[in-house]
């Protein structure tokens, strides 16, 4: 026998905000359920059967392919459905996500005509995912009573996990609506778990705009602007997140945005640092250290907060010798011999250059050198990039890497770019990369450690602001802009 929180029926919508309202009501009903259940337990108490709580849907059908788009709408790769049907997503996280939905709510209205129906799913939330931010209360348990949680409560369930949408690979059952959004409530769920676990702050501090970085360097960089950007009462920028949610906040700024959190005994995995604006069109910067196992690993996680764009800044290896170290590389394509997504996204699918951020760097790269034309030219090189796993690759005795490297024409080599992109293209996330040469292997200017501080003083700074103002160049030109159908499929989801 199930316990259950008090049934709230399916409910129809023509105004979007309503609809969201409906969501959250049927969501928070069920976290409260668990919650409280958990508190009995915790405390000793024999339940009254199976404790459940279920995620809310939302579902749209139509039975035309005609859309009534309004001309802005029109303009956006989402926000309608491939052709007729019912499609259906759950969803989680009202309260982070409360702009998100009311965006994509009120696209499908415009698109179709239709009504929205929001009611509750038979798609349990586990228990886990229940909790609030600062709650570890199955932590006082003994391990006999952890061990009957199973039996108690649902619990994390990976095959409701997987990212068959994503990939393209998903086939709905006979009867089963088709798929509104990439990711289900339970994968949300699991990535905004991780990402608190490697970045150290909140899932709710995460902004519009992403940079990632492979050196420590730079974020002691973006550390130092965020600072001086507090102290900016004309900042665009109202405050400054990092590890252990520790905020300063902007001179002036709303005294109610108080500084909360504690700096953790230790960085996190892969820490993050956030600049936000009231919008959420801020930047984050997280170092994601090295290799492309972590780049694959965050962009996972970071990709179901649905950003507008992501950006890798790193160091790499300049394979030609006319490039000279300090020099920048465009990346207008990847080679990828870094094996984690070959799986997920096969290797003879394409990764395509996108316009807008290839536009955006180069521009960005311009304004901040104040170097144009051949100048331009001079210090930055548009080609492709290698990635690879592993990082003593030109030790290999055949030779065999270099060869391939050559003959794909690429300028520059690190592990983590071409993951990245790949990760970007398989989330319709927009991505780009800018390099910044720091060795060159094949010419015997090896990085030795006085010479890389040395570099690193020199570049670091004047990249990080490169990438910065990519990002800002990118916001102010506006998201209708900026996603792109090169990242949508045959028969896409609705949601961005």
């Amino acid at each position: 026998m199930s316990y259950l929180p008090a049934f709230i029926a399916p409910m129809r919508f023509t105004d979007p905000a309503a609809a969201l309202a409906q969501a959250r009501l049927i969501y928070d009903n069920s976290i409260d359920h668990l919650r409280q259940a958990m508190q009995r337990y915790v405390a000793g108490e024999d339940l009254p059967g199976h404790v459940r709580g279920c995620y809310p849907f939302v579902r749209v059908q139509t039975d035309t392919v005609t859309r009534q788009a309004s001309n802005q709408s029109a303009r956006l790769s989402y926000g309608f459905v491939a052709g007729p049907g019912r499609f259906e997503t759950t969803l989680t996280r009202p309260d982070l996500y409360a702009r998100y939905y009311l965006e994509q709510f009120t696209l499908l209205l415009d698109n179709h005509g239709v009504e929205l129906e929001v009611g509750t799913s038979n798609q349990p939330i586990p228990v886990h995912f229940s909790f609030a931010e600062d709650g570890h209360v199955e932590g006082s348990l003994s391990p006999q009573r952890r061990q009957l949680m199973r039996d108690v409560f649902d619990l994390p369930d990976l095959a409701a996990m997987d990212d068959g949408i994503a990939n393209g690979t998903f086939e709905p059952k006979p009867g089963e609506p088709q798929p509104l959004s990439l990711f289900t409530a339970p994968r949300v769920d699991y990535s905004l778990q991780r990402l608190r676990h490697y970045t150290g702050t909140g899932p709710e501090h995460f902004q519009n705009f992403v940079l990632f970085t492979n050196y420590q360097f730079y974020i002691d960089e973006f550390i130092a602007l965020g600072h001086e950007a507090m102290q900016d009462p004309a900042s665009d920028y109202v405050a400054f997140v990092e590890p252990g949610n520790v905020i300063a906040t902007k001179l002036g700024s709303d005294p109610s945005f108080s500084p909360v959190g504690k700096t953790p005994p230790r960085l996190p995995q892969m820490p993050a640092y956030h600049l936000v604006r009231p919008d959420g069109s801020g930047i984050s910067m997280v170092n994601i250290g090295v290799g492309p196992a972590n780049a694959k690993t965050i962009t996972d996680h970071i990709a179901v907060l649905r950003p507008h764009a992501w950006i890798m800044l790193g160091h790499c290896a300049g394979l030609r010798s006319s490039q000279q170290l300090g020099d920048y590389v465009l990346a207008h394509g990847y080679v990828r011999e870094d094996h984690v997504l070959d799986e997920e996204l096969p290797l003879w699918v394409p990764i395509p250059a996108l316009a807008e951020i290839q536009v955006a760097l180069a521009s960005a790269v311009s304004e901040v050198t104040r170097l144009k034309g051949s100048e331009l030219k001079r210090i930055m090189r548009t080609g492709t990039v290698a990635s690879t796993d592993n990082r003593n690759w030109e030790l290999l005795p055949d030779n065999g890497p270099q060869r391939r490297f050559s003959q794909s024409r690429a300028v520059a080599l690190d592990m983590e770019s071409a993951t990245i992109a790949a990760n970007g293209f398989r989330f319709r996330v927009p991505y780009g990369t800018l390099l910044c040469v720091s060795d060159k292997p094949l010419h015997g200017e090896i990085k030795l450690p006085g010479m890389a501080n040395h570099f690193y003083r020199e570049r670091v700074d004047q990249h990080l602001r490169i990438g910065m103002r990519a990002l800002e160049l990118l916001r102010e030109q506006g998201i209708d802009q900026l996603h792109s159908r090169k990242l949508r499929s045959f028969a896409e989801v609705a949601f961005q």
